[in-house]
């Protein structure tokens, strides 16, 4: 049944269809909107957030309704994911379903304890984010963390991952932003040396909020964007669904919501449709979330090439062929970067993202 749902999304993709006879492969879910740390970068800090989690009738909806058909859920969002009681019960639901899930979290509270149940739940891929090597650069991009808690945070969730063979992949990640910007050796250096990290990742600021004149040129739009025939569509605490990953942080409108619609109804509502037919003539630019969207549109081979294997394969994958358009400087062809508001020092031109492991 997957394997049928990327096939008509594929199909529907190089065709430009602009109803889809199919449903997204992967979702971002945020299950909970509460965090306690604050982040100058983070679009909490203009898009206040309730103090709320998502409710089980939304999540259990979601999960069920796309059950059959979504490969990988990332229980991300605005909120920082072990605030949520249920994210355990909530990665084991998806795993029932035979859907594979991602955490990101900012660490401070990664204890023993909740370390030890994520190793040992069905998670496959968690992201560590450590947002810089000093503890000045660190906790100015993270207020209310504590470089060194966080830092041990990590090393002790690594050499435990290690310790217990266990098949997670863990990537640790930095933003690479002002503050931060020539730090990426001693970032890559240190985690490199810990035991059980897989990758270390180092990209781009993807919000407006340090940058706000940036996003993309018109020319960038060459081809349509995989997002809105492929996915993640990104779902609020409260089911207010949005037509992918940057939707909401740039003041898009829902195009749904979970339990008032069924999924096939909100994939294939009249705004959806809208969308991908801008994007289907090469008039995104005429999309207020599109032109001032930061993140890369992909050539349209390597769109295909997401389709054809599972999500899970994907996600796997995906480091890697980001590390080689980075080291081979294919990101123009193959990734077409956002336009960069204001240059950082020594940025190269086709500065995208940077993906290393331990073993380099």
């Amino acid at each position: 049944m997957r394997a049928l749902n990327r096939a008509r999304l594929l199909w529907g993709y190089l065709w430009g269809k602009c109803r889809l006879n199919a449903l997204p492969v992967e979702y971002i879910v945020e299950t909970t909107a509460k965090c306690n740390i604050y982040c100058p970068m983070c679009p909490r800090e203009t898009h206040k957030q309730p103090k709320e989690d998502m409710s089980d009738a939304v999540f259990e909806r979601l999960v069920d309704e796309s059950g059959s058909s979504a490969e990988h859920m990332m229980l991300i969002g605005l909120g920082e994911p072990l605030l949520d009681n249920k994210i355990f019960d909530r990665i084991e639901y998806c795993d029932r379903h035979k859907i594979s899930t991602l955490l990101s979290t900012n660490g401070t509270l990664l204890d023993e304890q909740a370390s030890e149940r994520l190793l040992n739940s069905s998670l496959e891929h968690i992201t560590l984010s450590f947002d810089g090597s000093t503890k000045e650069s660190f906790e100015f991009y993270r207020k209310g963390a504590k470089f060194e808690r966080v830092r041990n945070n990590f090393v002790r969730f690594a050499k435990m991952k290690a310790a217990l063979k266990s098949k997670v992949q863990v990537v640790v990640q930095m933003v690479r932003m002002e503050k931060n910007w020539d730090e990426v050796a001693d970032f890559e250096s240190f985690w490199k040396s810990i035991p059980g990290v897989d990758l270390t990742r180092v990209k781009a600021d993807e919000t407006d909020l340090m940058s706000p004149d940036g996003g993309h040129a018109p020319g960038d739009f060459q081809h349509p964007c995989h997002y809105l025939w492929r996915g993640p569509m990104y779902i609020k605490h409260n089911g207010d669904a949005y037509a992918c990953c940057q939707s909401y942080m740039l003041d898009g409108a829902p195009v749904g919501r979970i339990g008032e619609q069924s999924l096939p109804e909100i994939w294939n509502s009249a705004e959806m449709q809208r969308m991908r037919q801008l994007h289907r003539e090469g008039r995104a630019g005429e999309i207020g979330i599109c032109s001032k969207c930061r993140t890369s549109i992909p050539h349209p081979v390597l769109v295909a090439g997401s389709l054809v294997f599972h999500g899970r394969t994907v996600r796997k994958l995906l480091p890697w062929v980001e590390r080689i358009a980075y080291w081979s400087r294919l990101p123009i062809q193959l990734l077409r970067p956002q336009k960069q508001a204001r240059p950082m020092p020594n940025q190269p031109a086709s500065d995208l993202v940077q993906i290393s492991s331990p073993k380099d």
